[in-house]
């Protein structure tokens, strides 16, 4: 079922989860044993993230050095497959242009195809590791709309109707001018294909309603489901912003500081944080809600058992 039928369906709000796929050599069942506690809320989707393939450059004995490709993660459609055979949701795997040429992407649009799959999320991806600034693949594509295109051409040329995700930023990109020109490029995205639309995590409603009221003005009528992680460490106060370019509001950063050395005391401020955040996006007809579980479950589990209704069980 495609996204955009769930939500056209559903008659009441529901949660939607975000896994990263498993560390080579951990097994299907290890990959089941994490998404076992999200059973009982049944998420109609799960969307299943992925990164670019890493390399690193070894020294010969002539002193050349060749590249050598690291595999640090499953691949996403060897994860879809695998949760497909056990649990009764949706797959939503991750495509990014970053590091891939058009016919890689192609290949694996192949591959979700015969399986089934029908949504997708696509996105531009990160620049590779050691590098500052993204840098498109040789035969590949520089921008999410670009990628956004080409699978709906695809999906025309086989005969198979992706429905397809892009990302939002409600404090825009970090790589963007400024709030205006990520809205642009966004509507860029909607207009080369997207049917809804889910954003990156953000700490403060208040720019998710101005964001989501700019992004409407400006002739954007998909589907806005807004994405949250609930904070868990106090080393998060840096690394979030750092990564993501996002902002911490000053009462939960306080309340995760004055925490101290207690790592309890920090995660039960990014939990109750972010039960209040999904109580009010709920309060104001957010259709849904999606998390970034990052691989971890209780403090997913208890902000759902908060905030949403039990559904059923696996298969």
């Amino acid at each position: 079922m495609k996204v955009t039928e769930i939500l056209a369906a559903s008659r009441e709000p529901y949660p939607s989860i975000e896994i990263v796929p498993p560390k080579k050599g951990l097994s299907k069942e290890e990959l089941f044993k994490t998404l076992e506690p999200f059973a009982r809320f049944n998420p109609p989707y799960i969307n299943v993230t992925c990164h670019r393939d890493e390399y690193e450059y070894r020294e010969e004995p002539d002193g050349t050095f060749s590249r050598h490709l690291v595999r640090k993660n499953v691949g996403g459609v060897a994860v879809c497959a695998a949760v497909m055979s056990r649990f009764d949701s949706t797959l939503v795997p991750h495509v990014i242009c970053a590091g891939a040429t058009a016919d890689e992407i192609e290949s694996e649009l192949f591959d979700m195809k015969f399986l089934g799959i029908d949504n997708v999320l696509a996105l531009r991806g990160d620049a590779a590791l050691g590098e500052k600034r993204f840098t498109q693949m040789a035969g590949g594509y520089s921008h999410a709309d670009e990628l956004v295109e080409a699978i709906r051409a695809f999906g025309d040329k086989i005969g198979w109707s992706f429905c397809i995700g892009v990302a939002g930023y409600p404090e825009k990109h970090s790589e963007a001018a400024n709030i205006e020109t990520d809205i642009e490029n966004l509507k860029r995205k909607v207009d080369a294909g997207a049917d809804y639309i889910v954003t990156q995590m953000f700490f403060d409603n208040e720019k998710y309603y101005r964001w989501s009221e700019s992004v409407r003005k400006a002739g954007i009528d998909v589907p806005l489901i807004p994405g949250l992680k609930p904070l868990s460490t106090r080393r998060q106060l840096d690394l979030l912003p750092k990564s993501f370019g996002i902002d911490i509001p000053l009462e939960l950063s306080r309340k995760v500081a004055e925490s101290g050395d207690d790592k309890e005391k920090a995660y039960r401020a990014g939990i109750d944080w972010c039960i209040a955040q999904t109580k009010d996006l709920l309060s104001h007809g957010a259709p849904s809600v999606h998390y970034f579980t990052m691989g971890k479950a209780d403090n997913v589990t208890e902000i759902l058992e908060s905030c949403f209704k039990t559904r059923k069980d696996t298969k």
